[in-house]
């Protein structure tokens, strides 16, 4: 006790914070709550078991580095009872040389969420080739629960190799549940989802929302750091636009007071760089919903399988510790 109370007079000085540090997100409840002992509660989402509302996001596939974060990233949905939505299957949809880099079932196992993913232009054109046959042998090799469907329209824009849509997204993804047996997730990446657009994706049967909200990785971004100068220049404002998760957060709650939803579960990502983030946005929706992230876990898994458990561990303790003495204002 001599000697912590020793390294407490130390540290006093260097804890000393300023009022405008504080986080006005909440309020701070002390006395309702004894210390967390058992692990969150496991719910449903999407028709399967989650011991966590935590979501690994999309990220990257076809790669010599992909095989290694893949497997660390199932391997930690397995040991969490997390869901996963692989990064894009365009490389082996039809080629199977990288397929190892996404056949994970087997790792993460059957009970949790587990997802293709394939961008709204490859959609676009197995509608027009009529070879949607592609995407339902994929989802059978894969072992899939279901598809992501991403919408980039700004990224393909602005990406030198990127393909041109000929319609609307919402045309395409109309048109391909009409042909598509299965369950369908549509997210955006990086830039999120206007209430115009989350208003006609909620009239369609679909499993889910991914917000993909501004704030996180931009795609747009991406690309403009991959162009030409005089492309870099011209269309940075781009950019620069979008939705972030706690805007998308709102117009979803005030969307429910106009329409009905044809599904009520989503995936808040977009910008959430803690647990603190998480709870609080899963707390201001008002439909059953995880988070999702991408790059914080893209940074452990690809350093080693125990950098991510440990970071893991700490979210969900976090989460715990929040869930028992906050309360969102």
């Amino acid at each position: 006790m001599e000697s912590r109370k020793k390294e407490h007079i130390k540290l006093a000085f260097e804890s000393s914070v300023g009022i405008e540090e504080q986080d006005h997100r909440f309020n701070y409840e002390p006395m309702l709550s004894a210390h967390p002992t058992d692990e969150l509660k496991p719910f449903e989402f999407l028709g399967k078991k989650m011991n966590a509302p935590i979501w690994i996001s999309s990220m990257t596939g076809g790669t010599e580095k992909a095989n290694k974060i893949n497997k660390n990233l199932a391997r930690a949905a397995n040991e969490f009872g997390l869901g996963m939505g692989l990064g894009s299957c365009r490389i082996i949809l039809e080629d199977d040389t990288y397929f190892d880099d996404f056949n994970l079932r087997e790792i993460i196992g059957y009970e949790y969420p587990f997802y293709a993913n394939l961008g709204i232009a490859q959609i676009e054109k197995v509608l027009e080739d009529k070879k949607i046959d592609l995407v339902k042998e994929l989802m059978f090799k894969l072992q899939v629960d279901g598809l992501i469907i991403h919408v980039n329209p700004l990224q393909e824009w602005l990406q030198p190799e990127g393909d041109r849509l000929k319609r609307s997204p919402i045309e395409t993804i109309t048109d391909f549940i009409e042909n598509f047996e299965g369950k369908i997730i549509v997210k955006e990446v990086g830039q999120g989802i206007g209430p115009e657009s989350l208003q006609k994706l909620l009239q369609l049967p679909l499993a889910a929302i991914d917000f993909g909200a501004f704030g996180g990785t931009n795609f747009a971004k991406l690309e403009l750091l991959r162009a030409s100068d005089e492309n870099k220049e011209l269309f940075e404002p781009f950019s620069k636009i979008g939705h972030n998760p706690y805007q998308m957060v709102e117009y979803l709650n005030n969307l429910a007071e106009k329409i009905d939803f044809a599904f009520k579960e989503f995936i808040i990502s977009g910008g959430i760089k803690n647990f603190l983030d998480g709870f609080y946005l899963l707390k201001k929706l008002k439909f059953k919903a995880v988070y999702g992230q991408a790059s914080n876990l893209l940074k452990y898994a690809s350093d080693s399988y125990e950098a991510l458990k440990n970071y893991l561990s700490k979210q969900i303790d976090g989460l715990s510790l929040a869930f028992a003495f906050l309360r969102v204002i």
